[in-house]
This record gives C-alpha cells, sequence and structure tokens, in this order.
C-alpha cells in the first residue's frame, strides 16, 4: 500500500487544528492509502503547541516538529519533509483554506505521471487586495521561468519523494519549488482545487512578500538559468554598458575634431560611467564563474532510473 506523508507548516492557527485535524483523519479513513501527518509549528505564539501536543496524544499517525523561534515556511516545509516516510509528500496550510478533500484530485493527477502537481485555486476566496498581486506575480513568473502554472505559489501540492530529496527548499524558495523541479527535469502539472474563505485567524500576507517575491525570483532565474555560467548574465550586461559608452565617447570625439567643446558635458561623463560599468561587469561575471566553479556540490543531472543487464 502507497504510504501518503502530509505536511502542513503552522503559526498561530491555534483556532483551525481541530477541524484540520478532523478531516484530515476522515480523508486518511476514506482514501487507500496509508497515511501519516506531519504538523511543523513554527514558532507560534498563540497556543497552537498546547493544541498540537493534545492532537498528538490522540493520534499515532500524528508527529510534531516544534520550531524554537518563526523561521518561515521554507524551513517549516524542509523540516517535515526530512521526518517524512510517505512514497507521496502532500503539502497544504493550515488555515482550512486548502480543503483536505481535494487532496485525492492531486493524488490522482499524480498518477498520471507527474512528479509535481500544484494545485490551482481557480475562484480563490481572498480579498482582492491579495487576489489581484497574486495574478500578477503568477503571470510574471510564469513568463520568465516557462513553468506554465497558474498559482505556483499555492500551498496545495504533491510531490514524489524523489523531488523533495533533490530540491533543496530554504530561504523564501517555497513558492518556487515547482520552477526547481522542473529545471532539475521532474514534470510538473496543477489541478483546480477548491478554495475556502478564511473563518479563523488572520491572513500571514504583507506587502513586503512583494518586495522579497521579486529579488526571490530573480533568484531563482539565476540559480535554474545561469547558475553553471553566471558570466552569461553580466558578460552580456557588460558588454552592452561598454558598447554603449564607447559609442558616446567616439560620437563625442569625433564632434571635438570638428572643434566642439566636450569636457563640460553630461553626455561625456556618462559615457566615461558606462565605459567603467562595462569592465566591472565583465571581471564580475568572471569572478562569478572562477567561485561557481570552485563551490560545486550539486549534480548538474538528475538521475530517473538506471538500466543494467539483468
Amino acid at each position: 500500500m502507497k504510504r501518503i506523508s502530509v505536511v502542513v507548516p503552522i503559526f498561530n492557527e491555534k483556532d483551525a487544528l481541530d477541524q484540520l485535524h478532523a478531516e484530515l483523519v476522515q480523508e486518511a479513513e476514506r482514501l487507500p492509502y496509508e497515511f501519516e501527518f506531519i504538523f511543523v509549528d513554527d514558532g507560534s505564539t498563540d497556543g497552537s503547541r498546547e493544541a498540537l501536543r493534545r492532537l498528538c496524544r490522540s493520534d499515532s499517525r500524528l508527529q510534531v516538529i516544534c520550531f524554537r523561534r518563526n523561521f518561515g515556511k521554507s524551513a517549516a516545509l524542509s523540516a517535515g519533509f526530512s521526518m517524512a516516510r510517505g512514497d507521496v509528500i502532500v503539502t497544504m496550510d493550515a488555515d482550512l483554506q486548502d480543503k483536505p478533500a481535494e487532496m485525492e484530485k492531486l493524488l490522482t493527477r499524480l498518477e498520471e505521471g507527474y512528479d509535481l502537481v500544484s494545485g490551482w485555486k481557480r475562484v480563490r476566496r481572498d480579498p482582492v487586495t491579495k487576489r489581484w498581486p497574486s495574478r500578477l506575480f503568477n503571470f510574471v513568473t510564469s513568463v520568465l521561468t516557462g513553468v506554465p502554472l497558474h498559482d505556483i505559489n499555492c500551498g496545495f501540492k504533491a510531490y514524489r519523494r524523489e523531488v523533495v530529496e533533490e530540491v533543496r527548499v530554504y530561504g523564501e524558495m517555497h513558492r518556487f519549488i515547482p520552477v526547481l523541479a522542473s529545471y532539475r527535469g521532474f514534470r510538473v502539472g496543477e489541478v483546480p482545487v477548491e478554495h475556502r474563505s478564511r473563518v479563523f485567524g488572520s491572513s500571514k500576507f504583507g506587502a513586503g512578500r512583494f518586495v522579497s517575491g521579486f529579488f526571490d525570483l530573480l533568484t531563482v532565474i539565476m540559480l535554474t538559468r545561469y547558475n553553471s555560467k553566471p558570466l552569461h548574465v553580466f558578460g552580456v550586461l557588460g558588454v552592452l554598458s561598454f558598447g554603449a559608452g564607447l559609442a558616446i565617447e567616439v560620437y563625442l570625439s569625433v564632434g571635438w575634431f570638428l572643434g566642439r567643446w566636450i569636457g563640460d558635458r553630461p553626455l561625456f561623463f556618462l559615457g566615461i560611467v558606462l565605459l567603467l560599468g562595462g569592465v566591472q561587469f565583465i571581471f564580475f561575471g568572471l569572478l562569478a564563474e572562477m567561485i561557481a566553479y570552485s563551490s560545486r556540490r550539486e549534480d548538474e543531472y538528475s538521475i530517473q532510473e538506471l538500466l543494467r543487464p539483468e
């Protein structure tokens, strides 16, 4: 029988935990799999830990990881992944907006040959101030990374075990796991899931996530496309900058030979800045190449199967 590990990061969701656990138990009894539940308390301060202790005593399938302080969702997922023993790992949020009954859709889609299946909250029960920025973020991420998911940041996902063993999660990279998995060659898909309105607690979503999400997106693009060839980024920027600066200085030099004074023209100083910036970009790219070469640890390939003569 296939084993399913359900990993749930938790931060200040005390009021939702009893219902969440009850719904998970109901699904575990209905579906033809062996289940384990791994709840990760990410430094809650609202009494969630006491509720988790009580639930843990009542269900032998439940394991709880308690952090000393709030380390973030990526750290919580990483800890849950390291403890999970299932063939398939399902992640979901603890706020009851993800419906455990929809888990079967993810598992069914996974059986179609996918390695990672992400939920798609087609009808999202969130304020418009959260929906539209999320749609913009998903669109930009899809275009820049080439991973065509409508809701890449959805926490409701199902993974084959080999995905979580190969993809490293750190910082705030949890929202980009499908991108990192796709880069490693895993097949990524999605399926529409029902999304419920929040009943308990408050959203942890803030405007600061847009800024951090933008920088994380840049990081992911660098890690997936240019991790082994950083000079291809900085070299191009350097050549463009140097070329623009050179063109400006050549233009001004021609004018100087024609008797025009150029020493106090802002364009003259802009050209110099572009020339110096171009040289710096190129040398920075070369230095990044040397660092990448000397510190390379992760394999640049992913083995799916080994075939040997019988």
